[in-house]
């Protein structure tokens, strides 16, 4: 057959292969997708890798390839080990599925083939999916013309889900008899429920729907399977994104009942630190509390005027053994999710705040390591120690901070000179490393929802950012890099935190809106955090500097857990992993479980079973975390909708935070919140989308919006289920520069594009390092 022939590409060993071979391999081939697999597959060396090189370069710059770690993929393309929910079957029966978490910006994710061949079998016993599971499965490209791009293998089953044509949504009496189901997604749409199919579901429940059937005229109908509970109570809008996000919130008996039998640790294999002075420095609202700090000068000879900084960590690993009900439950949670209304912990109460939370005057396990630094901020060495320790005190990040400004309260009066002062010596010497590495400076404030005690938003506001913050950061930062060069030293295979860096593609498209602020950016591979550093900077201080702040970011990789090291490019870092927060994340557990086991501290270390196991667990970790991201997310903007949902036809003051052919996104500074404007509400003229500048320009006019632009807006709908915001424009547009107006005679591209508006407060692509 024609595609059969097509699909195998030809290989000439001694001779740089031609674009279009080229990109067949690395389709065909995603497993051998590094330069040094595809310098062997086509039998190239010396000088014919240096052509390669210049071939990869070039199509990296046309944006049809990206890096990601060390592989060379096409732009979107499925990493080699993905998690998978198993949407549908096709014609033929076999089951399709699709990407677990993907990318607002990257359009409609791609359909996944799982054939029958290519179910894995694994300790004697078949991996089989259905319709409504999430799997982990490697991806394979789909050599056939006709079909989804991708097959895939599953490894193993992660959740038995809901069927296919399940949904969530918000049930709704009506007078009639039966109701309607509001939906809780900004692209839904409302489903009908006959009288007789609403089960036991009252007006205002949440509920999960089967979907019957749907037509071409009317809305679908549905039937009420199950009824999760009203979404008048007071954590609602949190469990909508729970529900909605398939997290896990409720821990089966026997993850309860082993951490109830669990008692407290042994000094076996442990030093007794129990009169070191280390303190914990938290939000005032932490419950649990996994990380120590203590510093003093040291007194060596050959270090005068450097420090020994040391980090306690809470000993997760005593307490969660591998293959344990606990550590099967934490590994499919892999991390905890924080909501402004609650917590849902990676591990239960028992373990996460009482046993292993470094309690104030408590003997707690924990596993420390001991850092040296010289004055200028060099590290000079390190160990780590199994320990037992007891915390001198619980401190809020405000406290710490005003004890050292000048006003000590009744608690770190006593503490100031021994403990907080050196503290603080300590991270004025850290800082000086951290400018000598010059790590990415994104100046992009978090906001912080405080809530009524019915659960409703009480007001928004951005916590100031304290050198307690900053110095917490910095030694954790130092604490983790020690983690992976110990583990390195030791030939100890681990779980990386690796942020590759921006993929050429990414960086030509920030370059062309640089250059219309007369802002330039370096061209070619070699880019380093230093480079944007320069470009904030240039920025600072100027209308546009938010507006750069999020393009820089937004240029950025995604940071992901992996057993394989890229390092870490924001952080410019090349050896890193998470290591100080194993209450909360499973990543740190890893790192734990392998210290332990490398040099030799006793019981709970690794086992060859995870060692061998690591791609896989870094795979649904890496997806556990985005999940989460997108539930606290969802969740925030539900919150904010349902504040503002009182203040319809209201004006507010607000930011161009996204521009694209169908209108414009808007953001509420004073209130974190997120909405759209559909293009064609604008106003008279004809509004074309410029790519290059982030713009909206009338054709007529020559006025128009750009990113980052400060606007007046009314508040026109807000649908709080859905967490979705639609705007009026009340400002007029502005000049647009002379380069975009000559855009528009050049060739008018996008004329058409745009015009149809998608739902209600539909979000722009964030990024996040």
């Amino acid at each position: 057959m024609a595609g059969e022939s097509d699909a195998q590409a030809p290989i000439i060993h001694g001779v740089v292969p031609p674009r279009d071979v080229l990109m067949r391999f690395l389709t065909e081939n995603p497993d051998r997708a590094s330069k040094r697999e595809i310098a062997k597959a086509f039998g190239l060396k010396g000088d014919q890798r240096v052509g390669l090189k210049d071939l990869l370069r070039a199509l990296e710059e046309d944006g049809l390839l990206e890096k990601k770690r060390k592989a060379l993929t096409r732009p979107g393309a499925l990493p080699p080990v993905t998690v998978l929910d198993i949407t549908t079957r096709d014609h033929d029966g076999e089951l399709i599925a699709r990407p677990a978490e993907w990318p607002e910006d990257a359009g409609v994710a791609p359909a996944v083939l799982i054939r029958q061949s290519q179910i894995a079998k694994s300790k004697g016993k078949q991996a089989v999916g259905g319709i409504g599971d999430r799997v982990l499965a490697k991806i394979f490209a789909s050599k056939g013309e006709t079909g989804p791009a991708y097959t895939a293998r599953i490894v193993k089953v992660l959740d038995r889900k809901r069927s296919a044509n399940a949904a969530l949504g918000v049930y709704k009496t009506m007078a009639s008899g039966g109701g309607r189901v509001l939906p809780i997604e900004k692209r839904g749409e409302e489903l009908i429920v006959d009288a007789g199919a609403e089960g036991e579901a009252k007006d205002g429940d949440l509920v999960e729907i089967e979907i019957e059937r749907s037509g071409r005229f009317g809305l679908a109908r549905a039937r009420v399977s199950n009824v999760i509970g009203s979404v008048a109570t007071e954590k609602a809008i949190s469990m909508i994104a729970i529900h909605a996000h398939g997290i896990p919130y409720v821990f089966p008996d026997r993850v309860i009942e082993e951490a109830e039998a669990a008692g407290p640790a042994t000094m076996s294999k442990r030093e007794d630190w129990r009169t070191l002075p280390l303190v914990t420095i938290d939000p005032a609202d932490a419950k649990d509390h996994d990380d120590a700090v203590h510093a003093e000068p040291d007194t060596t000879p050959e270090n005068e005027g450097g420090v020994v900084v040391t980090v306690a960590i809470a000993d997760v690993s005593w307490y969660v053994r591998p293959r344990s009900a606990l550590d099967q439950e934490a590994l499919k949670r892999g991390n905890s999710v924080y909501f402004p209304d609650r917590v849902v912990p990676m591990l239960p109460e028992r373990i996460s705040n009482e046993l292993c939370s470094l309690k104030e005057g408590v003997d707690r396990p924990a596993l420390a390591v001991r850092m040296r630094f010289s004055k200028d901020g060099r590290k000079l060495g390190h160990s780590f120690h199994r320990i037992m320790m007891r915390s001198a005190a619980k401190l809020a990040y405000a406290q710490a901070q005003a004890a050292i400004d000048g006003k000590p309260d009744n608690q770190t009066g006593p503490l100031l000179e021994p403990i907080l002062k050196p503290l603080w010596d300590a991270y004025a010497i850290l800082k000086r490393g951290r400018e000598r590495r010059q790590p990415l400076e994104l100046d992009m404030p978090e906001r912080k929802i405080v809530l009524k005690p019915d659960g409703t938003v009480d007001r928004v506001f951005v916590p100031d950012r304290l050198d307690a913050h900053k110095l917490i950061e910095e030694m954790m930062i130092q604490a983790n890099v020690a983690a992976a060069e110990t583990l390195e030293a030791k030939r100890q295979v681990l779980v990386y935190r690796v942020h590759d860096a921006p993929s050429l593609a990414k960086q030509e498209g920030l370059r062309e809106f640089l250059n219309t602020l007369d802002i330039s950016l370096m061209k070619g591979g070699n880019l380093r955090a230093n480079h944007f550093n320069g470009i904030l900077a240039k920025a600072e201080g100027k209308p546009y500097a938010e507006l750069v702040n999020q393009m820089v970011l937004r240029s950025q990789s995604q940071a992901v857990y992996s057993p394989e090291n890229i390092g870490h490019f924001g952080l410019n870092l090349m050896k890193y992993a998470h290591f100080t927060s194993p209450i909360r994340r499973y990543a740190d557990l890893i790192v734990h479980r392998a210290l332990v086991g490398v040099l030799g501290l006793g019981e709970g270390g690794i086992t060859p079973a995870e060692e061998a196991g690591l791609n896989d667990i870094a795979a649904e970790i890496s997806t556990f975390e985005r999940r989460a991201m997108a539930a606290e997310r969802d969740t925030v903007d539900r919150l904010i909708a349902h504040h503002l949902s009182a203040r319809v036809q209201e004006e507010f003051d607000g930011r161009v935070s996204g521009v694209t052919k169908s209108g414009l996104f808007i953001s509420l500074p004073e209130y974190g919140a997120d909405g759209f404007i559909p293009i064609s509400t604008l106003g008279r003229d004809y509004y074309i989308y410029d790519e290059a500048h982030q713009a909206l320009s009338g054709e007529r006019s020559g006025l128009g919006f750009r990113l980052g632009d400060s606007v007046r807006v009314k508040l026109v709908e807000a649908v709080p289920l859905a967490g979705a915001l639609r705007f009026e424009m009340i400002s007029d547009g502005n000049p647009m520069p002379t380069a975009t107006r000559s855009f528009h005679k050049a060739g008018r591209r996008d004329r058409a594009g745009g015009r149809r508006a998608p739902p209600a407060g539909t979000r722009p692509p964030r990024g996040r390092r």
